[in-house]
């Protein structure tokens, strides 16, 4: 069934929880150009403000496990997109995504909803749910709290989902890219049947006006079945890269597997670890129910060719929506910036850096936003690199995770190891470390202009230690400062000089002939 017309006034009120995360953030446009409102539900609103669609939504403040934020989110509200979850990091997360389910559901019937929908993982038939893995354990008992809720609710179960920026998709093309010969774990002889995102969405849209009596879950996937291993020769031909040759080993476990998908991809182990578990049994759907409400387009739903060929040409053309990344990832640190040194009756160390720039501020401003990913951050790239390998040798994000946009950054983005926290564009980026530390850290950068009217940059890195090993880790890298951090001030200035002498053709250009990028 459609939902209201383009544009149709008065359209339903949709809430969308998780709107900064990979689905969550390409389901809102979606369903604003099929008529409907759309609110969304943030722990962190200025998360969502540099979206493309914010001033078409409204945003609040609230937390799935926060009844007393959800009773004024749910004012008004026809339906609701459940879009959040732990993806089985860190312990206990199993009973973080009941306690959420079970206080959104009770709130969900009190406010009188219509409907509820949410995105599941496709489980298999014939598995018995006390073998499944964590992650597909809590994701289907949290359709079962849902589906007990009260309210008419959809329940979608999807498998692999492609398009560019997914967890699923980056795996598969890192691996596929860059080992030509490819030692792999045994489940690469499982089968499963890939969906490709703009299908996923469409579901989603269709499934808001679904009958009242309808209370259930439907599987939802491509029209291919394939094993993995078939899914990266594919891949392989629709890149036009030489074929791979696939050599399975019984013994990579999920824990290996998620540490070598670590290694060889951006996806960091923690997330790699539920990825890779879910593929060890064979995931296809065994109904194809949805269809009786959410009629397929025509032509059908995309195959997993032309998916990979969709996904590939955003990626290549620069126009990712939202990634893996745009969610902050379970257990990574989400504290403010203090505005007060003795924040927590701690200590606040910071390293300053200030230069002048004969450059105008715009120049060094897209410096600025242009740091990080195939950019670089403009001194020791070894360092960087040797930072980088060793947060993820302790499960951290490592480097890898890139950005989203190769020019333009938000708020909430990811940015190889840090997530912005706040941007006052043209004048300040302020990013958030979520590297793992014994501690707190933010780095922030400025374009300013000073008294005489010159462009000053201003660089300040910022690290609040917890417990003696904070100490002790800041005083023991405090010696390299003037190297990393005195570098890059001093590159940053000169790149945003070259650009100008260049007659402000873009930083992208001078980055290059300064060689500032190279990692």
């Amino acid at each position: 069934m459609a939902g209201p017309q383009t544009g149709a006034p008065g359209g339903a009120l949709c809430l969308v929880t998780g709107a900064g995360g990979y689905i969550g953030g390409r389901l809102v446009p979606e369903l604003l150009d099929a008529g409907y409102r759309v609110r969304c539900l943030a722990r962190t609103p200025a998360h969502l403000q540099d979206h493309p669609w914010a001033d078409r939504v409204e945003i609040v403040r609230g937390d799935v496990t926060d009844a007393d934020s959800l009773r004024p989110a749910f004012d008004g509200v026809d339906v609701a997109y459940y879009l959040v979850h732990s993806m089985g990091s860190g312990t206990g997360f199993e009973e973080t995504d009941r306690r959420a389910a079970r206080t959104f559901a009770a709130e969900a019937r009190a406010a009188g909803l219509r409907r509820l929908v949410y995105l599941g993982g496709l489980t298999p038939r014939d598995v018995p749910e006390d073998r499944l893995s964590p992650h597909l354990r809590s994701r289907a008992e949290v359709g079962r709290i849902l589906l007990g809720s009260g309210v008419p609710t959809t329940v979608l179960k999807a498998a692999v989902v492609i398009g560019s920026g997914s967890a699923s998709f980056e795996m598969l093309r890192y691996l596929t890219e860059r080992l030509p010969v490819m030692v792999t774990p045994s489940w690469v002889g499982t089968r499963v049947q890939p969906i490709a995102v703009r299908d996923v969405l469409r579901f989603l849209v269709g499934s808001a006006e679904m009958p009242a009596e309808v209370n259930r879950s439907f599987d939802i996937g491509g029209p291919d079945v394939l094993t993995y291993r078939e899914m990266m020769i594919r891949y392989a031909a629709v890149a036009r890269l030489p074929r791979r040759l696939i050599v399975p080993v019984p013994m990579l476990t999920p824990g290996l597997s998620s540490q070598w998908i670590g290694l060889v991809t951006p996806v960091p182990a923690s997330l790699a670890r539920p990825l890779a578990e879910s593929l060890r049994h064979e995931v296809v759907c065994a109904e194809d129910d949805i269809r009786r409400f959410v009629p397929d387009p025509p032509g059908g739903p995309l195959s997993f060719d032309r998916a990979l060929e969709l996904a590939l040409r955003r990626v290549r053309d620069a126009q990712v929506s939202t990634r893996w990344s745009s969610a902050s990832l379970p257990g990574a640190p989400s504290d403010p910036l203090p505005t007060d040194p003795d924040w927590a009756g701690g200590s606040l160390y910071t390293d300053e850096r200030a230069r002048t720039v004969d450059a105008g501020e715009d120049q060094l401003w897209r410096v600025i936003e242009g740091v990080g990913g195939e950019n670089g951050w403009y001194s020791f790239p070894l360092a960087w690199a040797v930072r980088g390998w060793l947060d993820r040798l302790v499960g951290g994000v490592g480097l890898r995770r890139g950005r989203r946009d190769a020019q333009r950054l938000r708020v909430g983005d990811a940015l190889d190891f840090w997530r912005v926290e706040e941007i006052e564009r043209g004048r300040l980026l302020r990013l958030r470390a979520e590297m793992r530390l014994p501690g707190l850290a933010w780095l922030e950068m400025r374009a300013e202009r000073d008294e005489a009217g010159r462009t000053r940059y201003h660089q300040r890195a910022l690290f609040h230690p917890r417990g003696l090993a904070g100490q002790l880790y800041w005083w023991s890298v405090a010696p390299f400062h003037a190297v990393v951090f005195g570098g890059m001030a001093r590159n940053i200035a000169r790149t945003a000089e070259k650009a100008a002498r260049a007659g402000g053709k873009g930083a992208r250009t001078a980055e290059k002939a300064a060689g500032a990028g190279d990692r």
